[in-house]
């Protein structure tokens, strides 16, 4: 507790006045006579008793309602949390400003970013002389304090939002890390943002609660910006079929429309009226050779306040080369960050895959060949992959740099001069998958040192399930080959595709991951990083024909498709076109793989706002480390120009969490910062008087005033009681 006028209190010393005059003004006995005294004695002592007390109850009233008042005048504060101070001492402050993209929120042609910015100048001016000022935002990096009240001004003037903003928790935990090193005695922390729930991850709750343990006594002010009920359509990411795909297959680029807010909240403001406020239009567009933008598809959707409608574009015949585009929300909104997605895509010619099996290499390749390149879309000129069929005993003729990747369908032993054929092969880059079976049947074969440069470990035995109980089961979904199935991991039906017969092996090679284990745990499919390439092994074959006592079902079962999407999946991963990334969030470090016979050594990258970037190319790893394409857009990095020379696609979007609005309520916000406490204000008002609860406490002047009153009327009524005159 603190006082603001210490000395009133020395108003106290009054009590002293209605003590004299109690002890002044007590009735002095008189002497009277009386005869029957014996009679009334026992009345009077009763009578004196009454007295006393009634004087005693007076007494105390009296002295209370002086004290209090004295008290009072002294203007006493109190304080539940931190340290106590005056008004007017300096402070060690820090500024917090949420920089996400979603502040760009409009609300009466002003920003959140700009309402935080103008509420930022108007508290730096309220705070004491000598205070020591540090302006910080989400964007990455380090922060300082100013130099001097000037320097905090600018800084807040020249505050932008950021296309990759961290979260609030780690810029006060950057706070405070500033105002443990800083020797002022009085810390406070100022946070300006509008609420959103994903500026606050819980992953990082723990840390900024450790951190607060080793500040005790920080005052927390979180001011309030947002918009209590927004309102908003937004894009989703942008899905692709593939990053890099062939020429003959459609790209299909999905999405969602989504929206937030209330129905009927009439703040969205439209270039085109539409009959109804929730059916909204987006539009997808490809850029040309010369820039401009050209609308190839328009899907036109209804979808209600806090769901989500699934969007698909399916764009066929598209050239050989880089594409790029965008999707785009028609129409206008308070948050355009979120109305544009952008995308890039390589379209390469159809994959050539060889595929050796032993003699007839047709009829061991027919469930493989129609899941790459069905017959139906050879014919039409749509398949994805160029399969070539070869019997094993050829394959030592075959020139594998011209393929793309390489199957072996239950193989037969091979020549060790073979096996390092292959090795040599992934090692250069490319992939080799192989898929054991019957023929297996002489494991010496396969175990030696040749063949075992590929495999993924010496074969053991045979096992077998001829109950049919054991089935492809997926852990871990987030291998590029499984990818497929994250979205519909609860509904694919691995257990009526049946594994009767599989190859165990013995402790894998080092650098040996599992992509996809049986149900009872054993390695079904295993990679093997070889060089710059790699190679799968399979351990059950894909080749058996239903009336052949078959080791599986997985190509013949009633609900094969699992086993479509697998094996393409599988040719896409070997092939590298799942390895090519060409559309990353804001923030993610970008690299591209360069041919390592071309011989570049200076590139250019070029994007939105008139970004040129001189980029070296890593020697010895043969790629581009790109750390500058920051804006969401599309990009293009070129060496020698776009006709000859080196030309890729590269594309940025916003991740979802930087435009997300959905907000924390008051009691959420303050579980983060439990136990400590912290003061929610919206307005300047607000402000101004939780800073004074905070620096000097709670003033308890009203109180000690109504106390006082109450005291005067009860001495007064008591006094008016006991004093009247007897009636006569």
């Amino acid at each position: 507790m603190t006082f603001l006028n210490v000395s009133l209190l020395a108003g106290t010393a009054l009590i002293a006045v209605p003590i004299i005059l109690h002890l002044i003004m007590r009735r002095k006995p008189r002497l009277l006579e009386f005869p029957a005294l014996r009679f009334v004695q026992k009345k009077h002592d009763t009578n004196q008793r009454k007295l006393r007390l009634r004087h005693l109850l007076l007494l105390l009233l009296r002295i209370g309602a002086i004290a209090l008042l004295a008290f009072a005048l002294a203007r006493p504060r109190v304080q539940f949390g931190g340290a106590l101070g005056s008004q007017e001492a300096p402070i060690a402050a820090a500024l917090i400003f949420d920089a996400a993209p979603r502040m760009e929120y409009l609300r009466k042609n002003q920003t959140r970013l700009q309402a935080a910015k103008e509420m930022g100048l108007w508290l730096v001016a309220q705070l004491p002389q000598e205070s020591e000022i540090a302006v910080l935002d989400t964007r990455q990096g380090a922060g300082a304090f100013q130099i001097d009240r000037s320097a905090a001004r600018h800084g807040i003037e020249r505050l932008e939002t950021v296309p990759n903003s961290q979260s609030l928790t780690s810029a006060v935990d950057e706070a405070l890390r500033l105002l443990k090193e800083n020797p002022l005695p009085r810390k406070e922390i100022y946070v300006f943002t509008d609420l959103s729930r994903a500026a606050w991850p819980l992953a990082q709750v723990s840390q900024l609660r450790e951190s607060l343990k080793k500040l005790p006594g920080v005052g927390i002010y979180v001011i309030d910006v947002g918009v209590p009920d927004p309102v908003d359509y937004s894009l989703g990411e942008p899905r692709l079929s593939a990053e890099v795909l062939s020429n003959s297959s459609p790209l299909t680029i999905q999405t969602e429309l989504a929206v937030i807010g209330k129905k009927g909240s009439g703040v969205f403001s439209f270039k085109e009226k539409t009959p109804d406020p929730f059916l909204r239009t987006v539009e997808l567009y490809l850029i040309d050779a010369d820039g401009n933008p050209q609308k190839r598809s328009a899907e036109t959707v209804a979808v209600a306040p806090g769901e989500a409608q699934q969007i698909e574009f399916s764009l066929a015949s598209l050239g050989l080369g880089v594409h790029q585009g965008f999707l785009q929300i028609i129409g206008q909104d308070a948050l355009a960050a979120d109305d544009t997605r952008f995308f890039s895509v390589e379209m390469k010619p159809p994959w050539r895959i060889l595929i050796a099996a032993p003699k007839p290499a047709d009829s061991y390749s027919i469930f493989l060949t129609e899941a790459l390149a069905p017959s139906v879309f050879r014919k039409r000129g749509q398949a994805r992959f160029d399969c070539e069929i070869v019997n094993l005993e050829n394959l030592s003729q075959k020139n594998l740099s011209d393929y793309a990747a390489v199957f072996l369908l239950d193989p037969t032993p091979l020549e060790p001069a073979l096996w390092q054929k292959l090795s040599d092969y992934a090692a250069d880059g490319h992939g080799v998958a192989i898929f054991l079976g019957r023929n297996a049947r002489s494991t010496d074969f396969f175990n030696t040192p040749q063949a075992q440069e590929l495999l993924a470990g010496n074969l053991l035995r045979q096992a077998r399930r001829p109950e049919g109980d054991l089935f492809l089961s997926p852990r871990d979904l987030q291998h590029p080959i499984l990818a497929p199935f994250r979205a519909i991991s609860g509904s694919v039906p691995w257990d009526r595709s049946p594994v009767f017969r599989y190859w165990e092996l013995d402790k894998p090679h080092p650098g040996v991951g599992v992509v996809l284990p049986f149900s009872d745990g054993r390695p079904a499919v295993l990679e093997r990083p070889i060089g710059s390439g790699r190679a799968l092994t399979v351990t059950t074959p894909i080749s058996d024909r239903p009336n052949q006592n078959p080791w599986n079902l997985l190509p013949v079962s009633d609900e094969a498709w699992p086993f479509l999407i697998l094996v393409n999946q599988m040719a896409s991963y070997l092939v590298g076109s799942g390895n090519e990334q060409l559309n990353y969030f804001a923030g993610q470090t970008a690299v591209l793989n360069l041919d390592p016979e071309t011989q570049r050594t200076n590139y250019l990258l070029t994007g939105p706002g008139n970004v040129s970037v001189p980029i070296s190319a890593d020697p010895q790893r043969h790629r581009l480390v790109i750390t500058a394409a920051e804006l969401p857009g599309n990009y293009r990095v070129l060496s020698g120009g776009r006709e000859s020379g080196f030309d890729r696609p590269l594309s940025v979007n916003l991740a979802p969490e930087q435009t997300q609005l959905e907000r924390l309520d008051k009691n959420e916000l303050a579980q983060i910062f439990a136990p400590n406490k912290i003061r929610i204000a919206q307005t300047k008002q607000q402000i101004d008087r939780d800073i004074s609860m905070g620096r000097v406490g709670r003033e308890l002047f009203p109180p000690l005033i109504l106390a006082v009153a109450v005291f005067l009327a009860l001495e007064s009524l008591l006094a008016n009681r006991f004093y009247r005159s007897p009636e006569r």
